[in-house]
């Protein structure tokens, strides 16, 4: 059996960016995470030892976010990704996007994504 947690809209202040203006003065960074479990056992016995415990899992992304600076929203939506896949082995697959506002690209846009789809063992 498959399921998927998402935790959707985690929104973090941080420090990324390919110019030294975005990694000195920072900007809102938002993530999506879908995480592909067997939570069917946790389920029928409403047991939290038995599923991907989200609260865990949005603080280990708020560490990941913040432990470094990246140039690029693919390294990190590439690092949690394969951060979350070491940590929690009941993951079989997981989805990751990364957004970032306010983009200096010269023109209006609402924000740009990257998503990084892993599954375990890969």
């Amino acid at each position: 059996m498959t399921n998927i947690i998402r935790i959707k809209n985690a929104s973090f202040y941080a420090y990324h960016g390919a110019l030294q203006e975005e990694q000195n003065i920072g900007g809102r960074f938002e993530a999506d995470v879908d995480i592909y479990t067997d939570f069917s056992e946790a389920a029928k016995n409403d047991d939290l030892r038995h599923t991907i415990n989200y609260d865990e899992v949005y603080k280990f992304i708020n560490k990941l976010v913040h432990e470094k600076k990246y140039y690029l929203i693919e390294t990190l939506a590439f690092v949690i990704a394969d951060k979350l896949l070491e940590k929690y082995k009941g993951i079989k697959k997981i989805s990751v996007r990364v957004r970032k506002h306010h983009v200096p690209v010269g023109g209006v846009i609402d924000c740009v994504e990257a998503e990084v789809i892993k599954e375990n063992g890969m």
